[in-house]
């Protein structure tokens, strides 16, 4: 498989020797999908958005599809890399697909007119996450689910290699969680999406994820397998918990996780 992203001893933060998370070094192949986990303030959000240059680095290097991020420019970046955040986003008097056209902007020029070619990933993107019903409602109006479906929509139509997932799952139900879930790993295992995602349901990850990177003390605490990075230990240090907690939540998760993986793959 292909390396498309590496970041090579990065350090991220939001002031300059004052790094919320340093020398992180991982590489994402395509196909490949990495979930970074950690405890409420670990730092994984900012490591995402270090990446799509919603952060500057601090420090280190990030590589983009073999080339170092610094010679990519916005618009080129636009074609490689593409981001879904739990952050709200507020925008005036746009349809649902409004919302995910603009997820052709790198493509369409200064003019933003939509060629057959924009029109048609746009309608792909939209029957992938199974957003057909919404597209003309207004995007401020429709749930939660059906924003990040909405969100998830305009990243696929981007059409990039690469594909960052900040908590895509978060403040959604059961039902929604799996389908979006289910979509991500399509993308990644037929499509060749390189794919990193941070991520709280800890039974989820075995189910989506092909490593783990374990965020800790201001820094990656371990990477590894889903198997060799949610064990009990290693959930008692990243999480705080007591000694023995660790094990009855790796016990329970790993029943837990067993379903959902059944789940997911039946879809």
């Amino acid at each position: 498989m292909d390396k498309k992203l590496s970041t090579i001893a990065l350090d991220v933060g939001y002031k300059k020797g004052q790094p919320v998370v340093k020398q992180v070094s991982f590489d994402v192949k395509a196909g490949e999908i990495i979930a970074v986990v950690g405890a409420n303030g670990a730092g994984k959000s900012t490591i995402l958005k270090t990446i799509t240059r919603q952060l500057n680095k601090l420090d280190g290097n990030i590589r983009i599809c073999d080339m170092d991020d610094s010679a990519i420019n916005e618009e080129a970046m636009a074609k490689k890399v593409s981001m879904v955040t739990t952050e709200r986003i507020h925008p005036e008097l746009m349809t649902c697909y409004d919302v995910v056209a603009t997820g052709r902007y790198p493509y369409t020029g200064r003019l933003g007119i939509l060629s057959d070619d924009d029109r048609e990933a746009i309608a792909y993107a939209i029957d992938l996450v199974g957003a057909g019903t919404i597209v003309n409602e207004d995007f401020s109006k429709v749930s939660d689910g059906q924003r990040q479906r909405v969100m998830l929509a305009r990243a696929i139509c981007q059409d990039t290699d690469i594909m960052i997932l900040d908590e895509p799952t978060s403040f959604l139900d059961i039902q929604f969680k799996l389908d979006i879930l289910t979509i991500i790993r399509k993308l990644a295992h037929e499509q060749n999406k390189a794919v990193v995602m941070s991520i709280h349901e800890l039974e989820f990850v075995p189910a989506i994820a092909d490593a783990v990177i374990g965020i800790y003390d201001n820094s990656v605490y371990k990477i590894g397998s889903p198997r060799e990075i949610l064990t009990g230990e290693n959930l008692e240090v990243m999480y705080g918990m007591a000694a023995g907690e660790g094990k009855i939540m790796a016990d329970g998760l790993w029943q837990y996780a067993q379903a959902l993986e059944r789940l997911i793959c039946q879809k």
